[in-house]
């Protein structure tokens, strides 16, 4: 197996990551405007610093888009932990500044959409690179990408319903896209481990 498909796993992990980043900032920057006065000034701040931290896993991850999968397993820590401060961040901006129901129900809508279009474009990467194997060893592909399109809706529908609801803190919401996002990444390891296990048999 190539080794640059070996880093389908990495690579889908670091997208959804940015993904749920951008779709943070996003929210944020649309209410920003709607910031009484005196708060202006520590909301901007806020955003500047959650860019900051975005930018620099982008960094990140262009530093290691090329780089094989030891380089990978060695650079997602240091990526997590980048990933962790951005995610404290935003709860701080929520304990903090932003306590108003509307903003924290905003941004997990935003959020959860950008998990739920990560879970389709992972399941679409892994879809195209099992096109490529001979019939050997697909059977285990097709339905390890099966499980993660059906694992994907099944999250996706959890999180619709908690939308739905328009309940519960900050705390709440991010532990139920804290969740998904987990399952994303056990589909995505499981999918690549598939794929891995194809690529050897052909």
């Amino acid at each position: 197996m190539p080794e640059q498909s070996s880093v389908h796993v990495y690579l889908n992990w670091a997208k959804e990551r940015i993904d749920e980043m951008d779709a943070a900032l996003a929210s944020f920057e649309a209410k920003a405007s709607q910031t009484a006065a005196e708060m202006k000034p520590k909301v901007d701040q806020v955003i500047s610093d959650l860019k900051q931290r975005r930018d620099e896993f982008k960094a990140s991850l262009k530093a290691q888009h090329d780089a094989g999968e030891a380089a990978w397993q060695q650079a997602k820590a240091d990526m997590e932990t980048q990933w962790e401060g951005f995610e404290a961040q935003v709860q701080t901006y929520f304990e903090g500044l932003g306590k108003q129901l509307e903003q924290q129900q905003a941004t997990f809508k935003d959020v959860a959409a950008a998990q739920a279009k990560a879970w389709r474009e992972a399941t679409a990467t892994f879809h195209d690179a099992a096109s490529k194997f001979a019939a050997t060893g697909q059977a285990n592909v097709e339905a390890a990408i099966a499980k993660m399109k059906s694992d994907g809706a099944e999250a996706e529908a959890r999180l619709q319903k908690l939308k739905q609801t328009g309940s519960g803190s900050w705390t709440v919401l991010s532990a139920a896209l804290a969740d998904t996002r987990k399952a994303f990444d056990q589909a995505n390891q499981a999918a690549w481990n598939a794929l891995k296990g194809a690529g050897s048999k052909n």
